[in-house]
């Protein structure tokens, strides 16, 4: 084996285990390295007994033909069952109830029904946000770096851009609200409360500061398809890990990374377990605010200036739940995936805002049949919950908002077999990121497109990817900035 076609890969997420996987599959020797007893990361399960808890990630995306996740599978010969939505999810207000359609055009009719008066205001809204949501998705079906790095970089964003790409230009600089605005939506307080639940979720910011651009596709991509995975989005984490072991590669559980150091231009990574690993490449899918904690003080005084800066700032928490029911004590007809919105203001974070998600029926890998396993979460200031005092404080507040909060949804709730509470600190223990931060960076001008981060270190050989590195969170991000180090570290040779 050449020594140079060596890696270790640090975090079996979503995004590292992209990587080790089609690096396997062209030939390098990869070694994965995970601290955690699960693969996945945050898009990773936990069992209690017969049932199983998908931790954070529920919703898929990117499995319609040609989405990120099913054209790196394919190019791999795997496969992950899934099931495409038609009812996306119900939001649900204090006082009224609305459905996200898969379907786009019988969205927007059911919109212009919910929102009289509105009815042109809506139909041109939305035939804005699928325009430009259609100029991006040309742009990122060749999945360019950015912002571009090498020559190699530029050519390939130049090649993607069409003439019809010029119509993003004014965008670039503006926020959501200022397309809300043009079409004179934003001051229907529903429709705008319904956009930014939307957009918390998948760009952890609201309209007021989401990057136009991205919003558009965040809210786009839904009609093109949204997906239930049996057991949970663990499952694409687990195929590529069995990938790698059949192929040659190695996954290691139960091993963290504690100290990273150069030497003779090779890499040395050490294990809690005094365990030392060699490479000629090392592939960081952490939070870039772990950097400081596993790399020599020397080595990280070498990343770039901005990724150095970057790492100092806070991310997201979230609160998460995780409940097991029997079927009977679940209303009928309940859509799999739901948003509870509690505040009347508008309000998105710490328990006013809820994402629940619900097992299908018929998912056995979640739970026995007669019995739905539920994950709910919301986001978190961690911020707030420094002290130990603050932190208890607040966790009893958070428990007993969520169930609150999810009751509106499931009366019976209380008679749950199971109720698990993930807080900061469960976080930082389970996947080893930093204050049980989550979600990368929210999606504003400040973070989002030519000023977010490459999943290039500044040093040979030290790569990046995850959801703090470009495009950002979720799971289509890790797998893109997972794919990026790929086409990297083979210089390019290969596309999916």
């Amino acid at each position: 084996m050449n020594v140079n076609r060596e890696v270790v890969v640090i975090g079996g997420g979503i995004g590292g285990l992209t990587a080790a996987a089609l690096l396997t599959k062209v030939g390098f020797s990869v070694t994965v390295l995970e601290a955690s007893r699960e693969w996945g990361g945050c898009a990773g399960k936990f069992n209690r007994g017969k049932y199983t808890f998908p931790v954070g990630a529920t919703l898929g995306m990117g499995f319609e033909q040609g989405g990120v996740h099913e054209r790196i599978l394919r190019f791999l010969g795997l496969d992950v069952e899934v099931q495409k939505l038609s009812t996306v999810m119900d939001v649900h207000f204090p006082h009224r109830t609305l459905t996200y359609y898969q379907n786009r055009q019988a969205h927007i009719a059911y919109l212009q029904k919910e929102f009289k008066g509105y009815e042109s205001n809506i139909m041109s809204f939305y035939k804005e946000v699928e325009q430009i949501a259609l100029e991006v998705r040309k742009l990122m079906a060749h999945l360019p770096i950015l912002p571009p790095k090498t020559f190699a970089e530029w050519r390939k964003l130049v090649t993607a851009l069409e003439f019809s790409s010029l119509r993003l230009i004014p965008h670039f600089p503006q926020t959501f609200s200022a397309l809300l605005k043009k079409h004179g939506l934003q001051g229907e307080k529903d429709f705008v409360h319904f956009i930014d639940g939307q957009l918390i979720d998948s760009m952890q910011t609201t309209s007021a500061s989401c990057s136009l651009v991205l919003a558009c596709l965040a809210l786009d991509i839904y009609h093109e398809g949204a997906f239930y995975v049996k057991g949970g989005l663990y499952q694409v984490a687990e195929v590529l890990q069995m990938y790698i072991e059949d192929y040659g590669g190695k996954t290691l559980k139960g091993r963290e990374a504690v100290r990273i150091e150069r030497k003779d231009n090779r890499w040395i990574i050490h294990d809690h377990r005094n365990n030392a690993y060699d490479a000629f490449h090392v592939v960081c899918n952490v939070p870039i605010q772990n950097l400081s904690t596993i790399l020599d003080k020397d080595v990280y005084m070498k990343l770039t200036p901005k990724l150095r800066a970057k790492a100092k700032l806070p991310q997201w928490g979230t609160f998460t739940m995780y409940l097991a029911i029997k079927e009977e004590d679940l209303p009928s007809n309940l859509s799999l995936f739901q948003q509870i919105l509690l505040s009347e203001q508008g309000v998105m974070t710490e328990g006013e805002h809820i994402f629940v998600s619900i097992s299908h029926p018929n998912d056995e890998r979640r739970a026995p049949q007669g019995y739905r396993t539920i994950t709910a979460s919301t986001h978190i200031d961690l911020s707030k919950w420094q002290t130990r005092e603050a932190y208890d404080q607040r966790k009893k507040i958070m428990e007993k908002k969520m169930i609150a909060g999810i009751k509106t949804l499931i009366p019976h709730i209380e008679r749950a077999i199971h109720q698990i509470s993930g807080a900061p600190m469960a976080w930082e223990r389970f996947t080893s990121r930093a204050h049980g931060g989550v979600g990368g960076f929210p999606q504003t001008l400040e973070h989002a497109l030519f000023n977010s981060l490459s999943h290039r270190s500044g040093i040979n050989g030290l790569w990046l990817c995850g959801d703090t590195i470009f495009p950002g969170a979720g799971t289509i991000g890790a797998s893109v900035s997972g794919y990026h180090v790929f086409q990297s570290i083979t210089e390019h040779k290969y596309t999916i």
